[in-house]
């Protein structure tokens, strides 16, 4: 734990927001959805949205993929996406232009087939992406690889990180923050949160964490601006609860553990001055955690609140303005008082959930298992606005930089808007 100087803070806070802006300008002004859930894995998209309803006409185009659970991210006119051969487990890393649906390029990744969850798959990690590169999580239980490719397909480097031991495979994304690539390797063995040189894959600092039996943590984690200025990285993890570290050193800010009992799936969300976490079990017992977070020196971090009634395990949380959305595994959408954690509205939907809600135009879109597109009113009245069928079942998140949404299922990728 520590305590910085304003100044010290101000300065290394204006040094990580000048890479931040050159490598990964927001998502709402331009076209890009660099990550898992879009800028800092908010799921919100501020470009304007008419999308209420559709039919399969309205696609700009609809092209086939190879199979797998990993969202589109996109930059520019290129969206990036993984699929695997579930015959020899394969792992690909598709380029597609995003104007026509072409595959511009695809490169294979040969790798082993191991045993892993039956709802999850050998493409389940998002990747990122900066203004130059697009950075890849392939694992088996032997080996934990991080690769960086250029835009056209050349690789730049790769990390093996070592054994990845899971009871359900893979599921973690990466993310890029300034001039670093972070990468949550929290598995059932002892790991580590790692920062990789986003140029040569060097290690820039490493965060030992401990190992959780039939625990491993898929959060990715988000980056929340301090009281005083300065930027920090928030992770989630069952051994460890809540961690707020210096993106620049590694360094542990505060952190509040002894606040999850199960296993960590979803994301963290920033709700004002709170941090959101879920955990849960296939089994059920899932709940959310609402935490105060510590200033490193003076303030403690304490839990503000914590939600056990239909609560979501692997779907992350949404919050927008005072409002807190979350959408359950087993189908129960909710919106919730984010200062509070007091039940809005709940209600159930009719079908199971894997992916995760994203916020556009006072909507929410929400992608079942089986493939339905939920459209719901983003605010204090439940509202279905619609229901579309996608054709095929999907556990992956949409995309919707500037104005236009790209959704994947299972083996297709659509896109909605700009045709």
């Amino acid at each position: 734990m520590k305590q910085r100087g304003l100044y010290r803070g101000r300065v290394a806070t204006f040094a990580l927001l000048i890479l931040t802006a050159t490598l990964c300008p927001p998502a709402a002004n331009g076209q890009e959805w660099s990550r898992f859930r879009g800028p800092n894995g908010t799921g919100i998209s501020d470009a304007p949205c008419p999308y209420v309803n559709w039919s399969e006409d309205d696609y700009a185009w609809r092209v086939k993929i190879p199979p797998g659970h990993s969202s589109p991210v996109l930059w520019g006119d290129r969206i990036f996406i993984t699929g695997a051969d579930d015959d020899d487990a394969t792992r690909l890393v598709l380029c597609i232009d995003a104007k026509t649906g072409k595959t511009l390029w695809q490169k294979e990744h040969s790798s082993e087939s191991y045993q892993h969850h039956k709802f999850n798959s050998f493409a389940s990690e998002t990747p990122a992406i900066d203004a130059r590169h697009v950075y890849c999580i392939f694992l088996t239980p032997a080996q934990l690889l991080v690769l960086a490719m250029d835009h056209d397909g050349d690789e730049i480097w790769r990390r093996d990180l070592g054994p990845f031991d899971s009871q359900h495979g893979g599921g973690m994304s990466p993310m890029v923050v300034g001039d670093k690539v972070i990468v949550s390797n929290v598995q059932q063995q002892d790991g580590f949160i790692i920062a990789l040189d986003a140029e040569t894959g060097e290690t820039k600092w490493k965060l030992p964490r401990k190992p959780m039996a039939q625990s491993a943590a898929y959060a990715t984690p988000c980056l929340r601006r301090t009281a005083n200025g300065e930027m920090e990285l928030i992770a989630l993890s069952t051994a460890h609860g809540f961690t707020g570290i210096d993106p620049d050193t590694g360094e542990v800010n505060w952190e509040l553990p002894g606040v999850f009992e199960k296993r960590v799936v979803g994301s963290p969300v920033l709700a004002g001055e709170l941090i959101i976490g879920t955990n849960g079990s296939g089994g059920g017992g899932n709940y959310v955690v609402a935490v105060r977070p510590g200033d490193g020196a003076d303030v403690e971090p304490s839990v503000a609140y914590e939600i056990r009634k239909n609560a979501a395990y692997v779907p992350t949380l949404l919050a927008k303005d005072e409002l807190l959305f979350m959408i359950s595994d087993k189908g129960f959408a909710s919106c919730i008082d984010a200062k509070t954690g007091d039940i809005i509205w709940q209600e159930r939907l009719g079908e199971e959930f894997f992916a995760s809600p994203i916020w556009a135009e006072e909507k929410l879109y929400c992608v079942s298992r089986d493939g339905t597109m939920f459209v719901l009113n983003a605010g204090r009245e439940f509202k279905v606005l619609s229901r579309i069928d996608l054709g095929e079942p999907s556990n992956a998140t949409p995309a919707f930089p500037d104005g236009v949404m790209y959704i994947r299922t299972h083996t297709h990728l659509m896109r909605l808007g700009g045709k």
